[in-house]
């Protein structure tokens, strides 16, 4: 008995993992990937719903099911997280110099845009900056070592053609 709830359990931390990331992957176009695990992801859920199906007498199953749907939708996007698939970009309006940032970013081999812009304060100017994912954190801390005061936004990014790509975006 114990086994067959473990395993209930774990067909759908697999299987909402799986739609998480799927999820994910349709957003960012990435369709044939998204259609791959899609096909895994079903199969695993008919094994997991079988299971239930055939004992609706017995609400342990579908504890387990629902305990293993929750589950899977915190790994899933632990998983994607950690996976950091895709690019990002940055905007970045400096509070100081901001030459001086985009300098030092473009000596880090990031790939920096500078566009003049006009805000509450004045003539400001605003820094575009194209990474991977996985280098989100590094470029935030040095964003925010270099200029503590920076105003940054963090977009997806869902495609990307022609232009530079530093050696950091790469």
């Amino acid at each position: 008995m114990a086994l067959g709830y473990f395993l209930i359990f774990v067909a759908r931390v697999i299987d909402m993992s799986f739609a998480t990331i799927r999820i994910l992957l349709v957003v960012r176009g990435q369709r044939l990937q998204a259609a791959a695990l899609g096909f895994f992801e079903v199969i695993v859920y008919i094994l997991a719903l079988n299971s239930v199906v055939r004992h609706l007498d017995n609400p342990f199953n579908l504890l387990a099911y629902a305990l293993g749907f929750a589950a899977g939708n915190y790994v899933g996007s632990y998983v994607e997280e950690k996976l950091a698939m895709g690019h990002v970009t940055l905007q970045v309006i400096p509070k100081g110099r901001s030459e001086d940032l985009a300098t030092k970013l473009r000596d880090e081999g990031y790939g920096v845009t500078v566009i003049d812009g006009y805000g509450k304060e004045g003539l400001r100017q605003l820094l575009i900056i194209l990474v991977k994912r996985k280098k989100l954190p590094e470029i935030m801390h040095f964003i925010d070592e270099l200029d503590h005061d920076s105003f940054v936004t963090v977009m997806e990014t869902k495609s990307i053609q022609g232009g530079f790509l530093g050696l950091k975006a790469k």
